[in-house]
């Protein structure tokens, strides 16, 4: 089934823990929790602090998705604070292969992300390591963009090659999920979506997840 990971990017800041306890209540997944730089993207966010304080509000995993540059710096500091994976970015570091396996050694789960403009070609060397693949759907850095369906031969490559050599990852897509878009992410191949404007806006975000829960992968994926 299609795990759903809320963004709470899109959440009330003034009651943060209150809506990580509503997510859960919910039926989500994961916790998806976007920390940005202002240097890799435009914009600022969480920070290991935040992180750690809403940790005790929910049971659920927390999907640590780190815009920022060399990120190798501050992965220690986000374990500890709570994370249960970490995702880095390919274009952020000159270090991705160590910054996975630092990941592991700290007892946590390793992502990479890939932005629209990135090939593909650039994740490949790593997906052995991986237990999450970020498909980013919009560019990195502010919640409520539209939904880019060009990146989707990317999902079904990482969902080829995943089958191809019995890889673990889950592949994740993040951007403009609604209703509409986030079937055609699991059509292609996608078992997490990110969704944030999209479910924190309704009253009943748990009704909107179900539906999204039901769709189903059409095929097995194309090559680029």
């Amino acid at each position: 089934m299609v795990k759903i990971a809320p963004s709470i990017l899109s959440a009330d800041f003034s009651r943060l823990g209150e809506e990580v306890r509503r997510v859960e209540s919910a039926g989500a997944d994961w916790v998806h929790v976007d920390v940005m730089d202002g240097m890799f993207v435009p914009n600022l966010t969480f920070g290991p602090t935040v992180i750690k304080h809403v940790r005790p509000y929910t049971q659920l995993p927390f999907d640590v998705h780190l815009m920022i540059v060399k990120p190798e710096r501050y992965l220690k500091q986000f374990a500890e604070a709570g994370a249960d994976l970490i995702t880095v970015h390919v274009e952020a570091s000159d270090q991705v292969r160590q910054s996975l396996d630092t990941v592991h050694v700290l007892g946590k789960g390793a992502g990479l992300s890939v932005n629209p403009e990135t090939a593909f070609e650039r994740a490949v060397p790593y997906l052995e390591q991986l237990e999450l693949l970020l498909v980013m759907s919009v560019r990195p850095g502010f919640g409520g963009q539209s939904f880019m369906p060009d990146v989707m031969p990317k999902v079904r490559e990482a969902c080829r090659l995943k089958e191809e050599n019995g890889y673990r990852y889950e592949i994740e897509v993040d951007g403009g999920i609604n209703r509409h878009t986030a079937k055609i992410c699991v059509e292609a191949g996608a078992s997490v979506l990110v969704a944030g404007n999209a479910l924190f806006g309704l009253a009943d975000m748990g009704a909107e997840m179900s539906i999204w829960k039901g769709y189903e992968k059409v095929n097995s994926g194309n090559a680029l």
